[in-house]
């Protein structure tokens, strides 16, 4: 068996983070092929280590029928023994990575090396792992039963997600963001933002899952980390596709455009005008507004509410990445929207503790600085 020490895969420049990590020892895999094997920092001691007999039983020896995806691998359903009381079974996600396959092996290392380091409400649960395999790595998660956001948007679902959850779904993703990129001892830069990655649980409460193509965000002398592009097209930020330059901004706008798939519901296409700049002629006629709004919600909505989030999706997707606000900033703009248009929402989804939404009693603060456009780029102007 192979044991997972401590690895860091991207280096971006801070020595604080590289004096954390080393790299792990490698094996010959059975083709003659040295596997550099990941691993994990010491604040996620608590993972757990699975046989590969452990995982050939909770999948039933990766059936087909246990199978639920293949993404760089397959992902199986499966129950795993609860370790807080032994009598009784947990569901669980089993995700298998080829890593003799240079991409499934890097995202291998990447899961274990960032996933196994954060623990938040609106991060999917990383359980432990399995590196007994020459050729196959295993991560084991906490089964997310209601699928992604991207199924629920889909013509493929048979539900359709209200408006008052997609706020809620809005709300939980931009937590998960602000505790990556400013609640964190490291900055992590999620890098692959998008609906297929963000999971929604029993309770529908949305959390954020693979991780494979994070990276450590820049260290305080720099402004930016410099890296390969990765990620999705149609998702990531016109200056990180340009240059390389990575930085918390980038993840900023990748949530700009999941807001403009909420309202709309569709996908946004990589090779064709964004859904962002289809819609944007529209939000400056309020009478033609609701022509943009996803079909299947048939009107049930607050059309105010969704002229609120359309305004925090353009200041998410402003042209330079200086004038994106940072997701905390976000985060307390689109809790306003929730709080004003659910009235009371649940503790399980907002945390007054650490949000202080700002109100004056004159139909939101903010929204009434918002509501001005630059006519060339129709998008909105914040003016303090």
């Amino acid at each position: 068996m192979h044991k997972i020490l401590l690895l860091m895969f991207e280096s971006s420049g801070s020595s604080s983070i590289e004096s954390r990590f080393s790299y792990s020892s490698s094996t010959e895999s059975s083709l003659g092929r040295k596997i550099s094997y990941p691993t994990v920092s010491t604040r996620a001691s608590n993972l757990r280590e699975f046989s590969i007999t452990d995982l050939s039983i909770t999948t039933q020896n990766f059936s087909q029928s246990s199978m639920i995806g293949s993404v760089f691998g397959h992902v199986f359903r499966g129950t795993v023994r609860n370790l807080e009381d032994p009598s009784s079974k947990i569901e669980v996600t089993v995700k298998q990575f080829d890593i003799l396959n240079m991409q499934g092996h890097k995202e291998w290392i990447n899961e274990v090396n960032f996933h196994g380091i954060v623990e938040h409400i609106n991060v999917v649960k990383l359980l432990g792992y399995c590196a007994e395999d020459d050729e196959r790595g295993f991560l084991v998660y906490e089964y997310m039963p209601n699928g992604s956001v991207e199924f629920h948007l889909s013509p493929r679902s048979d539900k359709v997600l209200t408006w008052d959850l997609r706020l809620r779904i809005a709300q939980d993703a931009a937590r998960g963001l602000t505790y990556l990129h400013e609640e964190m001892e490291l900055q992590i830069i999620y890098r692959d933002f998008k609906p297929s990655n963000i999971l929604l649980d029993e309770d529908w409460n949305a959390k954020l899952s693979d991780f494979g193509f994070a990276s450590f965000g820049p260290s305080e002398e720099l402004t930016h980390a410099s890296t390969v592009f990765v990620g999705t097209m149609g998702y990531a930020a016109p200056e990180y596709m340009a240059t390389g330059h990575l930085t918390p901004k980038c993840d900023v706008w990748s949530y700009g455009v999941f807001l403009y798939e909420l309202i709309t519901g569709r996908r946004n296409k990589p090779n064709s005008r964004s859904e962002a700049g289809r819609v944007k002629p529209y939000l400056s006629d309020q009478r033609k507004f609701k022509l943009i709004v996803d079909p299947k919600l048939e009107g049930k909505y607050s059309i105010k509410s969704v002229q609120k989030l359309a305004i925090v999706a353009n200041r998410c997707l402003a042209r330079n990445p200086k004038a994106r606000p940072k997701m905390s900033e976000v985060l307390k703009m689109v809790t306003e929207i929730v709080e004003a248009s659910t009235g009371n929402c649940s503790p399980q989804l907002v945390s007054l503790n650490s949000l202080k939404a700002s109100r004056d009693g004159r139909e939101g603060g903010w929204f009434r600085k918002l509501w001005s456009w630059n006519k060339e780029e129709y998008v909105p102007v914040y003016n303090d």
